[in-house]
């Protein structure tokens, strides 16, 4: 298994979390905007702390661990959100990757930095065969960025989970290995 230690892009690090990014962590887990889409509402300080110490040092090639890297703004070393990351526990070869970036950083091109920079690591270094992402229906943000980074929308189901008090809707985005070395082949991501 290929250690985890960081992907540095033009703007962003994806790291390892750290005891110091708790505060960073809190303000956007705990944003009720940030959370509409996501499975949880908020997080207290017991709890931040706790996730953290349990993220610094899980490593993504064990099937079924999920991992969520920190994604940091070079320019200011401030956490801007998370990728998260798991390699099916059934299927060592596939996985699916997720993301949540602080409101204030949306819409600056920084998720779609940080995924696909996760994308490159996930098919070079650990040889997958294929990604997956799944997102709420009504996410239009995520469907824009899934879309964006040539993930091919495979499924739509409805009423496929209970979700904040009501039935939800979900697409379910996924990328070869193949089509993703020929989208950086053409577009250079």
């Amino acid at each position: 298994m290929t250690e985890f230690t960081e992907i540095e892009t033009a703007r962003l690090c994806l790291r390892h979390f750290q005891d110091s990014d708790v505060t960073q962590f809190m303000v956007y887990r705990n944003d009720p905007i940030v959370a509409k889409y996501q499975s949880w509402e908020g997080i207290s300080e017991p709890e931040a702390r706790t996730f953290i110490q349990q993220q610094k040092e899980i490593q993504p090639g064990v099937p079924g661990q999920g991992l969520q890297v920190a994604i940091e703004l070079k320019a200011t070393n401030v956490l801007i959100g998370d990728c998260y990351f798991t390699i099916n526990i059934h299927d060592h070869r596939q996985a699916e990757i997720g993301f949540t970036l602080s409101r204030e950083y949306q819409g600056c091109g920084y998720a779609t930095e940080a995924v696909s920079s996760f994308l490159n690591y996930a098919f070079h270094t650990l040889d997958l065969h294929r990604i997956i992402a799944i997102t709420d229906c009504e996410n239009i943000a995520s469907v824009a960025l899934l879309e964006r980074l040539g993930m091919r929308r495979e499924g739509h189901f409805i009423q496929n989970i209970w979700f904040k008090g009501k039935w939800g809707d979900e697409y379910l985005y996924a990328i070869l290995k193949e089509e993703w070395l020929l989208k950086c082949t053409y577009r250079h991501i």
